[in-house]
């Protein structure tokens, strides 16, 4: 893995964990957020599964909160 890849595979990791860390605070635009940034630079990210799941949830719960 070349130094570009190792990076933007380490950044999408950050960005999937803050993600993770707005969604345990129920900010979920945030949420959604990092996890479209995390996408962006790794689309073989655990950010893809963690973002369908957020969405659902915000499908069934939240329908107002929720404005893509």
């Amino acid at each position: 893995m070349n130094s570009d890849k190792a990076s933007a595979h380490d950044l999408a990791e950050e960005l999937y964990e803050r993600g993770n860390a707005y969604r345990r605070e129920q900010r979920w635009a945030e949420a959604m957020n990092m996890y479209d940034a995390a996408l962006a630079h790794d689309p073989a990210s655990p950010a893809g599964p963690a973002r369908e799941m957020l969405t659902e949830i915000m499908n069934f719960y939240c329908k107002d909160y929720y404005n893509p």
